[in-house]
């Protein structure tokens, strides 16, 4: 959730960590720091943006080749500048700056009040530092030393990184459940929790991996252990990562972007995996495993939010295409009840970025139990990718806008082929029929870019709605995940209170709401069961309902009692979701333009869930 950036090297650092804090800002935050080492330790830091800081410390001696900076997303007390980062231990010798959250902060506070400290803040990071500098004046070791000892007392996830004054060469970096990364550069080293601040620095980095301790030194080579004391050797990976995809690329918001994006980003998600012409579906990350998952006796699909809808998408094909049972869980409930997983079940969890906490979570409880897990997300090098078994990249390029969307539809892309593999060995479905599915699945781009061009009809409806306080969607089957998804996008960064449901559920409950005030939007394409959506909207009519309706292109039967309609291109049942997601990402996007809201970082969100 919260960002980090730490430099170390000839050159001026303050410059560095602010464009890293910018380039982090897409993960949500409510204040702002930056501690620098110049002779003395000093910390500047504020309540809000990353701009606010910058006003705050436009006036002080910012010189320094030695840094760190943090975003904070507040979990232990209020957002305000006393409780940003980063935080001083008690002497001001210390300085650092923390993602996560130790759970035994209290028990360690107390017994760091009996020894004497003092609190500034009601943070927990403030009790990890004064922890460290406590373990390293009583016990006499070197700074390194203390910090290890330190993670051996704390429960709980974190990524730190650490400065002293006393030893301005040194940065001392470490992480357990909450992602960090660190770039090598030509005697200098860039940490961050992620690589969008270190790409145009440097290709070649490191991946920290559960309870590694990183001491990097000037004019030294890293040095890596674990915080049992085993020395590591550091294993330098090449960067993939655009520094153009990072920008706007003319487009107002990331999210507009992204949006416009999908096209490709589908494409990249089938490119090398996809030979239509050839009968050919291939996920190379998941070769070794097919037989596993074809005969697996249950699936079993693990996410959070979007990736969650992602996987009720995913429930729906694997169970038609390949008749294999699927369960689809909240990663956040899953590792909290006692679920029965066997050997003979494979776990599929789902994350863009590859860093979920609740998905980790259940990834590890799953593990325990002997299942195969799988992971599909989008961050080379992250968690997920690291700490499962197999998996599948969704190839959909960096996404910064909070809210997800081409996420979204490259993760049903990943799943569309897998379950058209699965469908393949396991002989459930004719030839002819699976090679007609791959037929219609590489026009899937541009039947995808063909929907975006609902732009100026979709403004006019937000238009028309700004200001209502609730909304409703209804789909069914292939198209209930679609109007769950639609519901989110719409809460997430307009504020308004959407819900989505089954459209056949509406008379066992919500249809008590529907008046002339409350709008409706069915995501109807003539698929399916398309005649017992027809019957719902009628149902809303009869109530003075407001309908918009997502139809596919040539409709006369919904048009004709739909208030607003918006048409897509016509395709198979089960890839719908590819298409008739875009005008709903769309209606929620105008409509937090038009009601004033920050479309790219909204309110309370974060980008990367690290924490629970």
């Amino acid at each position: 959730m919260c960002g980090i950036v730490a430099y170390l090297g000839p050159r001026e650092a303050y410059p560095i960590l602010i464009k890293g804090l910018h380039r982090l800002e897409y993960r949500g935050y409510d204040s702002a720091g930056v501690a620098l080492l110049n002779g003395g330790l000093s910390v500047f830091k504020t309540k809000g943006r990353v701009s606010d800081l910058e006003n705050f410390a436009r006036n002080e001696n910012l010189h320094a080749t030695i840094g760190i900076a943090h975003t904070r997303w507040a979990t232990h007390g209020e957002p305000n500048s006393i409780n940003a980062h980063p935080h001083y231990s008690q002497s001001k010798k210390l300085a650092i700056i923390h993602n996560g959250i130790i759970e035994n902060y209290a028990v360690l506070k107390k017994a760091l009040i009996n020894r004497g400290y003092h609190f500034q803040s009601d943070t927990d990071t403030e009790v990890l530092v004064n922890l460290i500098e406590d373990i390293q004046i009583n016990e006499k070791v070197e700074l390194e030393e203390a910090v290890r000892i330190a993670l051996n007392q704390v429960t709980g996830a974190y990524a730190m990184v650490l400065l002293s004054e006393d030893d301005p060469d040194l940065l001392i970096a470490a992480r357990k459940g909450s992602p960090m990364v660190i770039g090598i550069g030509k005697d200098e080293f860039f940490v961050a929790s992620d690589a969008t601040p270190l790409v145009e620095y440097t290709k070649s980095v490191i991946y920290l991996s559960e309870e590694d301790v990183a001491v990097m030194r000037r004019g030294e080579q890293i040095h890596l252990k674990n915080i049992k004391n085993q020395e590591k050797n550091p294993y330098v990976q090449a960067l993939e990562m655009d520094i153009n995809k990072l920008e706007k690329g003319g487009y107002e918001h990331f999210m507009l972007k992204e949006i416009f994006e999908q096209p490709s980003s589908i494409r990249d998600s089938m490119r090398g995996r996809l030979h239509a012409e050839k009968g050919i579906v291939s996920l190379g990350g998941l070769v070794d495993y097919e037989q596993k998952i074809a005969h697996a006796k249950r699936i079993i699909i693990v996410a959070c939010g979007t990736s969650w809808h992602a996987g009720l998408v995913g429930e729906y094909l694997i169970e038609d295409l390949a008749r294999i049972p699927v369960e689809v869980e909240y990663a956040s409930e899953f590792r909290y009840r006692n679920p029965i997983i066997t050997e003979e079940d494979v776990v599929i969890a789902i994350s863009q970025s590859g860093e979920t906490a609740d998905t980790l979570a259940a990834i590890a409880l799953a593990k325990e139990k002997g299942a195969t897990i799988l992971g599909i997300c989008n961050v080379v090098g992250s968690s997920i990718a690291r700490v499962t078994d197999a998996g599948s990249y969704t190839h959909a390029g960096p996404e910064i806008g909070v809210a997800s969307t081409k996420a979204f539809t490259a993760q049903v892309t990943v799943l569309i082929l897998l379950a058209l593999r699965l469908a393949q060995i396991r002989a459930t479905i004719p030839v002819s029929r699976w090679m007609e599915l791959l037929h219609e699945l590489n026009a899937i781009p541009e039947k995808v870019d063909k929907a975006l061009q609902c732009h100026d009809q979709v403004k006019k409806i937000a238009d028309e709605f700004k200001d209502v306080r609730n909304f409703l969607y209804l789909g069914r089957g292939y198209n209930f995940p679609v109007a769950l998804e639609g519901a989110l996008k719409l809460k997430e960064i307009s504020y308004i209170h959407a819900e989505g449901y089954p459209a056949a559920e509406m008379k066992h409950g919500p249809i008590a709401l529907i008046d002339k005030d409350m709008p409706v939007v069915f995501v109807a394409p003539n698929t399916g069961i398309y005649d017992k959506v027809v019957s719902n909207i009628q149902e809303v009519k009869a109530r003075n309902g407001k309908v918009i309706a997502i139809v596919t292109e040539g409709d006369e039967t919904v048009r004709k009692m739909a208030d607003y309609v918006v048409e897509i291109p016509a395709t198979e049942e089960m890839f719908v979701s590819l298409l008739a997601t875009i005008p709903l990402q769309k209606l929620a996007y105008h409509m937090a333009i038009l009601r004033g809201c920050n479309v790219d970082q909204p309110r309370n969100l974060a980008k990367s869930v690290t924490v629970e």
